[in-house]
């Protein structure tokens, strides 16, 4: 029997959705048994995919199927499905399947609502081994613990050579691309790499003041836009426009750390 659909029940849904990863996923941690490369011909960089991303994926989009038969479901391992009442899921099984494969816990698993109107309305960032789920929605967002539910809230860092800043692998960026970011680099007071979506996470919690990436699919970006906005955050393209469901983005724990961040990135800007 599937729920009457309203904010409330959506969030649930996800967080259900979450566990119905992990669960998957969980016998296959530090546990794999191969490890396939789901790169194309002519691509020189090996992109993995693991059982665990399979699994997880097909568990979430089966909790959909009997849940909200009606959304479409676009997902990284298998084709997208249609739409019936305008609403979509995006899953990203495993975001950061090279963290995965390492056996690092900084890989998460990334859900998102997106409504009729294509804008993202529900996020969740889940790291599981650490026991962090992090959701976001319209005018909030919360981590949940073993300990249980916070609200979470951007750091309000207002001057980017204060801030701590991240990306995962600046080596993945044009050249532009790497002269704005080591602008940024340059500027700020601390810069980490390698965390994927686990950055956006701490942007909404207050530890990182700023994400800035490129070349991102929809089920990348999708479900870290409502929990940086509603922790407080701003998230926008490289010019400063509203994200794109893909391409480049970046979040910021201020509008001053994004308009001195913009500096540099609107000249790389696609």
């Amino acid at each position: 029997m599937t729920q009457a659909r309203s904010l409330a029940s959506d969030l649930v849904l996800a967080a259900r959705l979450a566990d119905a990863a992990w669960a998957a996923i969980r016998v296959h941690f530090r546990q794999l048994d191969g490890v396939d490369d789901k790169s194309g011909a002519g691509d020189t960089a090996f992109d993995p995919v693991t059982e665990a991303d399979r699994a997880a994926e097909a568990a979430m989009r089966a909790l959909v199927a009997a849940e909200r038969p009606g959304d479409g479901v676009t997902g990284e391992e298998f084709p997208e499905t249609g739409s019936l009442s305008g609403y979509r899921w995006y899953f990203d099984p495993i975001d950061g399947t090279r963290a995965f494969v390492a056996g690092l816990p900084v890989w998460t698993t990334l859900i998102a609502l997106v409504d009729p109107d294509g804008v993202p309305v529900i996020g969740v960032i889940d790291q599981p081994v650490v026991g962090e789920r992090y959701l976001g929605w319209p005018g909030g967002a919360r981590l949940d613990t073993a300990s249980g539910s916070q609200p979470i809230h951007v750091s309000g860092c207002t001057d980017l050579r204060l801030a701590t800043i991240a990306t995962t692998d600046p080596f993945i960026f044009t050249p532009p691309e790497q002269g704005a970011w080591n602008h940024l680099r340059s500027t700020a007071r601390i810069t980490r790499y390698g965390l994927d979506a686990y950055g956006y996470a701490r942007v909404a919690a207050g530890t990182i003041d700023l994400v800035a990436e490129s070349g991102l699919k929809s089920w990348d970006v999708a479900a870290l836009i409502p929990i940086v906005r509603g922790a407080g955050g701003l998230a926008t393209d490289w010019r400063g426009n509203p994200p794109k469901l893909g391409g480049q983005i970046v979040c910021t724990s201020s509008q001053a750390v994004l308009d001195q961040a913009l500096l540099a990135l609107k000249r790389a800007a696609d």
